[in-house]
């Protein structure tokens, strides 16, 4: 990580699932979601969007949207987060076979504000990508919080697809960035800096590097095409 790197914005992570028949999969199960609702009243409100932009970096598996969420939204995520208290992450590290990490999250399982986001709008993107012939059905229910101070980081890692248990499994992630450029300064009046994605190809070349955006989307297609740091 270069030193200029002080801060790591905060993030939400919710994987998207492609599966192979034409049905809905866990993260669209259960009862309905009014259109822009979160979860029994736990999560803010998430509207769907109209008009969303989508920038392809490189092909078609590396997209950033732009002001998926709101600042208020993005803002009332983080609020709840941090209501319900973070937990730090470590690893053994790389000479140990795994990635650097060393940040903080909270991780819930919760169908509806999958839904919720999925239906908001990353239901449109995905209506012309498939994977192998499969398509995209919903998003998985297992949602990740991120949360990097100072010096904290997540070193290069690939994802890798998820079996959600009913024939369905994941692959995309989608991180949402909650904090970055164009968020307000944080509790001691600093604003972030830093906080890249890095992304690089097999052969250890940078495809390309995204700065947090608040409220900016970002999808990659899981597996070691395109590696994440």
């Amino acid at each position: 990580m270069p030193p200029n790197r002080k801060r790591r914005a905060a993030a939400m992570d919710p994987a998207a699932g492609g599966a192979g028949q034409q049905r809905q999969n866990k993260a669209s199960a259960g009862k309905k979601v009014k259109k822009g609702g979160g979860s029994g009243g736990r999560w803010p409100a998430v509207k769907p969007k109209k008009d969303l932009q989508i920038n392809r970096l490189k092909g078609t598996h590396l997209l950033t949207i732009p002001d998926f969420f709101t600042s208020a939204e993005a803002k009332a995520f983080i609020d709840i987060a941090e209501s319900m208290g973070f937990t730090h992450q470590g690893s053994l590290g790389p000479l140990k076979g795994e990635a650097y990490r060393d940040n903080e999250r909270i991780s819930v399982t919760d169908p509806l504000l999958a839904q919720a986001i999925w239906e908001s709008g990353i239901n449109r993107i995905f209506t012309d990508i498939s994977v192998s012939g499969k398509v995209a059905t919903g998003l998985n229910p297992n949602i990740r919080f991120y949360r990097y101070t100072e010096g904290q980081r997540f070193g290069r890692h690939i994802d890798e697809s998820v079996s959600l248990g009913d024939g369905s499994k994941t692959y995309y992630t989608l991180l949402i960035y909650l904090s970055g450029k164009g968020s307000a300064k944080d509790s001691s009046g600093q604003a972030l800096v830093g906080g890249e994605t890095v992304f690089y190809d097999q052969r250890g070349g940078v495809v390309a590097e995204v700065a947090p955006v608040q409220g900016m989307a970002l999808l990659h297609l899981h597996g070691a095409k395109y590696q994440p740091v």
